[in-house]
């Protein structure tokens, strides 16, 4: 048999080419959306499959603490919920999806507050927003904040850029009066749409607003056990001030909620990832329509310029914290105010709820090995629930640290703990 030359000079990639040019369009389809199908689901990170295998049961809530403690054992260990199991919203079995969506698929009634604003010792002010108790109400509800005599009080302080109208805390808010708590929420200042009245804007690691705002709450209301909880930044603001002042604290009972924990860490872990970036990216431009309320003041204390040019949460604290607070460098701010440093100085009875799939707060930095040394701390950490969302039930229209936490407060407010904190508030007098 003769081979001819045209045979011979037939390159193998070009009758590659043509076979692959005689396949229909539909595979190619296909191929193309099986895989962005497998990249969104890693990007995103799904679970779903995950859920499938273990029959949508979700994962127990796993709890750190000290053996010894009283908390558990007079408290937590009665708490169902935080002993039972956490799943996520099966169509949002992604912790991106859960972080996104929060503000859109997180259900909030109707219902007015009634403000009081609060000038602190530096001239600054603070919206106070009151959510009084009620009872199942159809109409709004219109709060008066002269708290009844003993009855519990909670203060809510809200993450970076939140406040009184953000849909996690009305939905918080809510949820807590609705169970007889009365409820305030403590804005930052510059934000609630109140001015900045002084030359000191908020930051992560900022305490005194909160002590001021707590000193006052227990000044005007004595008989009023008060309660706070944390969400986010809010969170890490409440613990460090817990941290802080110790036994000295008029709180009788916390929780903290996705605590960031260690800024500097948080900083590093920003920028790892491209959804990390993201994040970093979009709170950045969040923390700057804040700044564009209060231009006068933040061009007075830093440069403007420098300001506007920020892309990530590092830069914006690096012109805006770092710099008027007199800190060498922005990693020595982050230092500063990160809660981590003062875990082991908390004196009141706290429980902390972490998401180990936190795409904000990396789970890397939850101070385990500190909350088991401190008998005043239970550590709830589930492998699933983003950031601040733990959407539960199929409706994903609730979040169950929300109910965890309303469970928890109650238990407590009727414990042998309160009673042997309020003896040793009376001793201390």
């Amino acid at each position: 048999m003769k081979t001819t030359s045209t045979d011979v000079d037939v390159s193998p990639y070009h009758l590659l080419f043509k076979g692959l040019t005689l396949l229909p369009i539909s595979l190619y389809m296909l191929t193309a959306f099986l895989f962005f199908l497998i990249l969104a689901y890693n990007l995103l990170e799904f679970h779903i499959i995950h859920d499938i295998f273990t029959c949508f049961r979700g994962n127990y809530v796993s709890l750190t603490f000290d053996s010894s403690s009283e908390l558990y054992r007079e408290v937590v260990s009665k708490c169902d919920l935080l002993h039972g199991r956490y799943f996520s919203t099966p169509w949002l079995s992604s912790p991106h999806l859960q972080t996104i969506l929060l503000h859109l698929l997180v259900k909030t009634q109707n219902f007015n507050y009634k403000r009081e604003l609060f000038v602190t010792s530096d001239g600054g002010t603070i919206a106070l927003d009151w959510l009084m108790n009620f009872d199942e109400p159809k109409s709004q509800v219109n709060g008066d904040n002269s708290v009844a005599k003993g009855v519990p009080l909670i203060i809510v302080i809200p993450g970076l850029t939140s406040d009184s109208d953000t849909p996690y805390i009305k939905h918080t808010a809510y949820k807590m009066a609705k169970h007889g708590w009365n409820v305030v929420i403590s804005n930052h200042r510059g934000l609630g749409g109140v001015p900045l009245t002084s030359d000191c804007i908020y930051t992560g690691g900022w305490t005194e607003d909160l002590r001021e705002v707590v000193n006052h709450l227990h000044c005007t209301h004595p008989e009023a056990p008060l309660y706070a909880i944390g969400t986010s930044l809010g969170a890490n603001i409440l613990v460090k001030y817990l941290g802080e002042d110790g036994a000295n604290v008029p709180i009788v009972g916390a929780a903290s909620i996705c605590n960031p924990w260690d800024l500097l860490m948080g900083d590093r872990f920003f920028g790892r990832g491209l959804m990390q970036r993201l994040y970093s990216r979009v709170l950045a431009n969040a923390l700057k329509d804040v700044a564009r309320l209060h231009r006068v003041v933040y061009a007075r204390i830093a440069d403007w310029e420098v300001i506007e040019k920020a892309r990530s949460i590092g830069d914006f604290n690096k012109y805006t914290a770092g710099v008027p607070g007199n800190f060498e460098t922005v990693d020595t701010f982050h230092r500063w105010a990160s809660s981590v440093r003062l875990v082991s100085n908390v004196k009141v009875p706290l429980v902390c709820i972490n998401a180990i799939d936190d795409p904000v707060c990396t789970h890397e930095v939850i101070p385990s090995d500190e909350c088991r040394m401190n008998n005043n701390i239970v550590l709830a950490t589930t492998q699933h629930g983003g950031h601040i969302a733990f959407f539960e039930g199929m409706s994903g229209k609730n979040l169950w640290w929300v109910r965890a936490i309303e469970e928890y407060f109650s238990v407590l407010h009727s414990s042998s703990l309160m009673n042997k904190r309020k003896d040793t508030t009376e001793s201390n007098k």
